[in-house]
């Protein structure tokens, strides 16, 4: 069976191509290069394409007759959503519009899309399950929650079946210290703390230490990346096996504060991290854990990576590689 993997030369894109070496699908990726490496891509088909070329996307859908599209490639920065909206929007919504109208053009009706828990915005309770009202607070959340309503929409009218993973904090490297987070700029907690132990950054900032909670700091639910591709591989599955669309969450049901994360990257490194208070950002939620009783149930799927301990070690192995790279 081949799968097209759209963003594959990306942080999760490139894990789940790890994911997939292990079986007998046939994987190609289809990326622009715009925030990805082609090394990621790991020697499979690469068409580097960008989604809003049309014309393009349908004629590697047409030529290559793929059973399924996962779709890893989107605007991800929270702040940059707010100071750009229009890159979020031409991207996450339009450029998916045209990757859907292809695939539905060519028969092509089973989808795996990258959501984010930010559809939730501020959660009315924690744990958060899959059937709370969307309410985004930022344009990412925006964008992502008009991707699952057209997903709706065109499973009604035109049979897309489709599984939307609503990701809480993606983090981690691969176990075996080959691929992991090289964004530029890199926004997400885990590294950038992890790079002012190495002293590539001079120190952390924490945005708010007044929220609502334990020490005032906000609270995420953290999920190792092979934990996430391997959601995905049994999301691929239940899909093709049923016909039947899903959402899912997925999370670690268990949320740590930013200076809980701090201390656990302390006793890993061994070092005393730099760090300042800064303003809180627009559109930070206090708290985000996800209830992920759904998919441990529904996909027998399991956190074999996401005990604090196990992310940060394999992201500051990651770190001082690239570190030592400079």
């Amino acid at each position: 069976m081949k799968i097209l993997i759209v963003g594959g030369a990306g942080y999760i894109g490139s894990h789940m191509i790890k994911r997939f070496q292990s079986t007998d699908y046939q994987i190609e990726v289809l990326d622009n290069l715009s925030t990805g490496f082609e090394e990621n891509s790991q020697n499979y088909k690469l068409h580097i394409c960008e989604l809003s070329n049309k014309d393009q996307v349908y004629k590697i859908l047409k030529d290559n007759k793929y059973a399924a599209v996962m779709h890893f490639a989107s605007s991800i920065n929270v702040g940059e959503s707010y100071n750009n909206p229009i890159k979020y929007y031409e991207n996450n919504v339009t450029n998916t519009l045209n990757l859907l109208e292809c695939m539905v053009d060519l028969n092509i009706l089973n989808f795996i899309f990258s959501s984010t828990a930010a559809v939730y915005g501020e959660p009315e309770k924690t744990p958060i399950k899959e059937e709370q009202i969307l309410s985004p607070v930022n344009p990412y959340g925006n964008t992502k929650a008009i991707v699952e309503k057209i997903l709706n929409d065109y499973d009604k009218s035109y049979g897309l079946k489709y599984i939307s993973l609503r990701y809480f904090n993606a983090c981690g490297a691969h176990i075996d210290g080959t691929i992991g987070e090289k964004h530029n700029p890199e926004t997400h907690l885990i590294p950038l703390i992890l790079q002012a132990a190495s002293g590539r950054r001079n120190n952390f900032k924490i945005y708010g230490d007044d929220y609502n909670t334990k020490d005032g700091t906000c609270i995420r639910d953290y999920i190792h990346v092979m934990d996430i591709a391997e959601a995905h591989l049994l999301s691929l599955e239940k899909l093709i096996q049923t016909q039947n669309s899903h959402i899912f969450n997925i999370g670690n049901n268990q949320g740590y504060s930013i200076r809980e994360i701090m201390v656990a990257v302390e006793e890993v490194t061994q070092m005393k991290i730099p760090h300042e208070i800064s303003e809180r950002r627009k559109g930070d939620p206090a708290e985000l854990i996800a209830d992920n009783k759904k998919i441990t149930k529904e996909l027998n799927w399991s956190a074999k990576y996401s005990d604090l301990k196990t992310i940060i070690n394999t992201a500051w192995e990651w770190e001082k590689k690239l570190s030592q790279s400079k």
